[in-house]
């Protein structure tokens, strides 16, 4: 994964793509930081899950910017954050859509065998486990609590 953002910076610095470049530096540094906070835990650097939660937690500030900027009539900042937002998501592996997620869960709970409410947490782990990096975890919640109390 490291990789990948090392290649993407050279390939920016080389079109001249000034936004790109500059988020892609964001990213770098986060991980940097993430990789020093990694060593103090008595790891050598973060691993490619570590990196992809910080990636989905970058894009969640900039989602929750571009919303607090829209409400304040800062376009000019709505646009900054949306570019940023755009090109952090392009390192995200592609999420799923509703019934993509629904079908997940249901398939999920058939599995544990849960029964009611009080399997939540065994069915959240479950799918966290097999779907960490596409499934929107928050959307997924309720739609969990809709088939456990359905079922």
């Amino acid at each position: 994964m490291r990789q990948q953002f090392n290649d993407a910076m050279k390939e920016s610095m080389k079109s001249g793509d000034k936004p790109r470049l500059s988020t892609i530096r964001l990213i770098l540094a986060a991980i940097k930081d993430r990789d020093i906070q990694a060593r103090g835990e008595g790891k050598q650097t973060a691993t490619d899950e570590e990196l992809l939660q910080l990636l989905q937690k970058m894009s969640k500030q900039r989602a929750d910017s571009i919303e607090q900027f829209g409400a304040a009539n800062r376009q000019d900042l709505v646009d900054k954050e949306t570019a940023e937002k755009a090109i952090i998501d392009s390192f995200l592996p592609k999420q799923m859509d509703a019934a993509e997620t629904r079908a997940a869960i249901a398939g999920t709970i058939s599995e544990t065998g849960a029964a009611g409410m009080k399997d939540m947490g065994k069915v959240m782990g479950a799918l966290k486990a097999k779907y960490a990096g596409t499934m929107d975890f928050s959307k997924a919640n309720g739609v969990v609590k809709e088939l456990l109390t359905a079922g």
